[in-house]
């Protein structure tokens, strides 16, 4: 079962993620989702990838949620600690993601943008 909330979906992929499983982070957004870095789109799966490949530890707090039907939009701050090329590095944001409810009732990430809120 997919995330019941779009609380929920959040903490489903930061778990993956922080767990280094690319596949179940990737399962977590919706067919037509989208992560946005530095004011362009970029493919999912490949931005998972990366964020993977630094093996980090990402603590995220949902500040608010807005729901109208089958879309949210999310709040978050962030912090992550990893692997760079060139050593440790620490990052922090704040996030602003928009869920979309599936067909089955679960919520999934639609629009996925780690300095949305900056």
């Amino acid at each position: 079962m997919g995330a019941r909330t779009p609380e929920e979906c959040d903490a489903r992929i930061i778990a993956a993620i922080n767990k280094g499983d690319l596949n179940a982070a990737a399962a977590e957004y919706d067919d037509e989702g989208i992560f946005v870095t530095e004011g362009q789109t970029a493919p999912v799966r490949e931005t998972l990838e990366a964020f993977i490949g630094m093996k980090p530890s990402i603590n995220l707090e949902v500040k608010t949620v807005s729901q109208t039907g089958n879309i949210a939009q999310l709040r978050a701050s962030w912090k992550l600690t990893g692997q760079g090329p060139d050593g440790p590095i620490e990052m922090s944001g704040n996030s602003m993601e928009v869920m979309r409810r599936q067909a089955d009732g679960t919520w999934k990430m639609l629009i996925d943008n780690p300095n949305g809120s900056d």
